[in-house]
């Protein structure tokens, strides 16, 4: 399951970099996880082919990834504001100040990011 959400993530941050033939077969054979022979006779091409292309996909999207950092990026913001709702909730129940000091200094990091 973790693989088929890191290739979505990838995908949809990068997935517009492929050219249309390579999204075309990358989305039958991630998202509307037909086989690769059907896929192939779909696509007039042989199941090696779709297999190759779909490892070639994973290397360029996990390429674009190594150089860009944007999954990693939304990943580590995402768990920045989880982590301002959760002391957003612990301050409404105490009313601590520091805990708006701790939000602030969050809110600076995820801008940095």
């Amino acid at each position: 399951m973790e693989n088929i959400l890191k290739q979505s993530l990838l995908y949809d941050f990068y997935g517009e970099l492929l050219t249309e033939h390579q999204r075309a077969v990358y989305e039958d054979a991630v998202f509307q996880d037909m086989s690769l022979g059907e896929i192939a006779q779909e696509r007039g091409i042989s199941r090696q082919g779709v297999h190759d292309l779909v490892k070639r996909c994973d290397r360029i999207l996990e390429g674009y990834e190594e150089k860009l950092h944007l999954v990693s990026k939304f990943e580590r913001t995402r768990q920045m504001v989880e982590d301002i709702q959760q002391r957003l909730k612990r301050f409404r129940e105490t009313k601590d100040e520091g805990l708006i000091t701790q939000i602030e200094q969050i809110s600076a990091d995820i801008m940095e990011l």
